[in-house]
């Protein structure tokens, strides 16, 4: 008989999430697998679902998109993974293959696109199911703590700075979970990093320093010098004008996150010399693919804070206000503490 396993649930926008105790354990359809979940990152994604920025689903939602786990069961006709097999599950969860995105390789625009943590139910639980397609096989040099934050704010930091091309001199916006892996990346291949960070956030300066960054700052500051692209992590639409302000013409303004908050209006002179705002939409998994075998090969430093799967609105609230640097990373089978 199984035993009870805990998932906090999402019930509504702006309700706290709810502990859920469930009798047995799911099983996997077709082509799905049965993951024991070992450690999930807590995402902005996440909070932009619990606070009502992305529409709920209408029914018990669990969250959760930065998964790893062993695999536990196989369903009918999975190929290629194993009973105990460690993999990790991002963002995306499921296209259709079929659509002409999904066919030109832009699988991320897929219109009936799902998603691991919205519309299937994620990784703040002890197990969970996902499509055997999009889970994928992790660098062993990583523990589970470490290795779940690569998983979106990886991923999707990689495809943003994919987006700014050879820029030599990159600004980050918003130095958290996603800027500060991919910051080491982009210090890896030698190029210059100037991070901006919320005025006075000194701890989140310290770190872009203490990983290579030639500068960091508030937001509020100016470039010391001319930017070739800038990537923006934080929510704010307020940072696009002050971002196109730093780069040169010809430079790149990458917005990356899912949700941001209204871009205000600004002056034709900040874009005009053939200045861009681009937008990055999800991933795919060949951007997984490439991702994870550059971290194979690079021993890039994941910050981490962990925190039992029982005390997941805590973290949720944590990461809100801004009170620690890096990820936040559940551990299901960590004590909350007293």
């Amino acid at each position: 008989m199984d035993r009870p396993w805990l998932a906090m649930e999402l019930r509504s926008a702006g309700k706290p999430l709810q502990a859920a105790w469930r009798e047995r354990l799911p099983q996997p359809g077709p082509g799905q697998v049965r993951i024991a979940v070992a450690a999930c990152g807590v995402c902005r994604t996440d909070l932009h679902l619990a606070d009502g920025d992305l529409p709920h689903p209408g029914h018990p939602v669990v969250p959760g998109h930065e998964i790893v786990g062993r695999i536990g069961a196989l369903g009918a006709g999975v190929q290629g993974l194993a009973l105990g097999q460690r993999v990790g599950v991002p963002w995306l969860g499921w296209t259709c293959g079929e659509c002409a995105d999904c066919r030109a390789g832009r699988e991320n625009l897929c219109r009936e696109a799902r998603f691991t943590g919205w519309q299937i139910e994620g990784g703040y639980a002890e197990h969970t199911v996902a499509d055997a397609r999009y889970v994928f096989a992790l660098p062993d040099r990583y523990s589970d703590e470490q290795a779940a934050p690569l998983l979106c704010a990886g991923l999707i930091g990689y495809r943003a700075y994919a987006k700014a091309g050879a820029a030599q001199r990159l600004g980050i916006y918003g130095f958290g979970a996603a800027a500060h892996l991919i910051a080491q990346v982009a210090v890896a291949q030698g190029r210059g990093v100037f991070a901006f960070t919320r005025a006075g956030d000194t701890e989140s300066q310290t770190l872009a320093r203490e990983l290579g960054a030639r500068w960091a700052g508030g937001s509020d500051q100016a470039s010391p010098t001319p930017l070739d692209a800038s990537l923006i992590f934080a929510p704010v639409g307020a940072l696009v004008p002050a971002a196109l302000a730093a780069v040169r013409p010809g430079g790149t303004v990458v917005c990356a996150g899912i949700h941001m908050s209204d871009i205000p209006s600004f002056p034709y002179s900040l874009l005009w010399g053939e200045r861009s705002v681009v937008s990055v939409a999800n991933l795919t998994r060949a951007d997984g693919e490439a991702f994870l075998a550059l971290a194979a090969q690079l021993p890039l430093q994941v910050r981490s804070v962990p925190y039992a799967l029982a005390d997941a609105q805590r973290a949720l609230d944590d990461l809100r206000a801004g009170r620690f640097s890096g990820a936040a990373v559940l551990l299901p089978h960590a004590a909350s503490p007293c």
